[in-house]
């Protein structure tokens, strides 16, 4: 749980500090661990707007790279640590440092002292140091971390680069379209007033809504601000991303490119681990929270076969958490020793899969998003228009 801790040190004076503890008193012992004298302490805010879990804002993947330079230098756990924490300008990340360092000091592994601040430092990163720990090669696990960030990240770039101009067509098309609905037709009704019954329906619709607008437009202006609130709260509500999650999983092409994805990033982790020294079972435990709840059921008994002495392949096979592709190459991989390097090499497949697919998705649906929208804004000046082209037609 987050908590704030409002004390006095020294030269600092008084500041508020952030800690990551099981309770007040965990939270105040951190403090002054650190030398600072506890005025108060209280609960911090742990979830933001709607619900939303709040997450610090600590630079893992700068502090691995700058960690790894360091250590690569001949420096030692600790002196790196506190080297980096005298550098550092920001007032939290120099306080999870020092959280970090008090642990050290008081004989507890690096795992552990990091295991305690688990908005800093996710899961994998601390199975991923506590695996090094066994084998004495911190320096190449975090390189391998970074390596394995890195990769995500571009996967993750290539989603929103594809996502962008989908956005920008939708908020341009939708500024254009309110700008017709609230500007230019109102002003087309107070032309077209006493033409009354001679317009066409459609025609009066619209028209209907810029006498509307005029009118009453504080409060259709409210009502749309209160519509937009409950669409956020409802995006952003867990009920519905379940639901909507579920309808996604539902549409066969769509559902099945979303299993490729959750699987690459799986085996990717799973790789990390493995090459990292973890042993597959525990391995599977650690990279079961990146599935979807369907998988995640799926994965369970697989992990039971293997822990019962089934190969690896045969159960990812049986559960339907691999391909064709995949299942031949895992099999590669078992007879020859090195199934972690393989399983980066699976999700690599995947992650080119998926870009193709995205790309060829965006490449069709673009045109037709822009067909839609044009065809909205071209329906709209249509119905504006219809009156005059029609009282030509009757003057004619």
């Amino acid at each position: 749980m987050r908590y704030l801790v409002r004390a006095f040190r020294g030269s600092d004076g008084v500041v508020s500090l952030p800690f990551d503890a099981n309770n007040e008193v965990e939270a105040r012992q951190q403090a002054e661990t650190q030398g600072y004298t506890i005025l108060s302490v209280k609960p911090g805010a742990a979830f933001g707007l709607w619900g939303m879990k709040r997450r610090t804002h600590f630079p893992l993947a700068l502090f691995s790279q700058e960690l790894i330079a360091l250590l690569d230098a001949g420096l030692a756990l600790v002196e790196s640590i506190e080297t980096l924490a005298e550098k550092e300008s920001n007032r939290e990340t120099k306080t999870i440092l020092d959280q970090v360092i008090g642990h050290l000091y008081q004989g507890r592994t690096f795992s552990y002292a990091i295991e305690q601040l688990p908005l800093s430092f996710p899961a994998l990163y601390v199975a991923t140091v506590r695996a090094s720990e066994k084998t004495g090669d911190l320096k190449d696990a975090l390189t391998r971390y970074v390596a394995y960030q890195g990769q995500l990240e571009v996967v993750r770039k290539k989603l929103v680069s594809a996502s962008i101009y989908p956005v920008i067509l939708l908020v341009v098309g939708g500024l254009v379209i309110a700008f017709l609905m609230t500007y230019v037709v109102p002003r087309f009704s107070r032309v077209y007033e006493d033409m009354g019954g001679d317009l066409p329906f459609l025609s009066k619709l619209l028209l209907d809504w810029g006498k509307l607008l005029e009118s009453k437009g504080l409060y259709v202006l409210i009502g749309f601000a209160a519509l937009l609130a409950g669409i956020v709260y409802l995006l952003t509500h867990p009920g519905f991303k379940r639901w909507f999650g579920q309808l996604m999983w539902s549409i066969p092409a769509v559902g099945e490119r979303m299993r490729l994805y959750q699987l690459a990033r799986f085996y990717r982790t799973l790789g990390m681990l493995l090459r990292g020294g973890t042993p597959i079972v525990p391995a599977l435990d650690m990279a079961s929270g990146l599935l979807h709840p369907t998988l995640r059921a799926s994965l369970k008994p697989a992990t039971q076969a293997i822990r019962e002495g089934r190969s690896t392949s045969d159960a990812m096979d049986e559960y339907n958490l691999t391909t064709p592709v995949a299942l031949r190459m895992l099999r590669v991989g078992e007879r020859t020793g090195n199934i972690g390097d393989m399983m980066e090499r699976i999700s690599a497949f995947y992650d080119d899969e998926i870009a193709l697919w995205v790309d060829k998705f965006t490449k069709l649906f673009e045109p037709l998003l822009m067909a839609a929208i044009g065809i909205v804004i071209g329906m709209i000046v249509v119905l504006m228009y219809m009156p005059i082209f029609e009282l030509a037609g009757s003057i004619k």
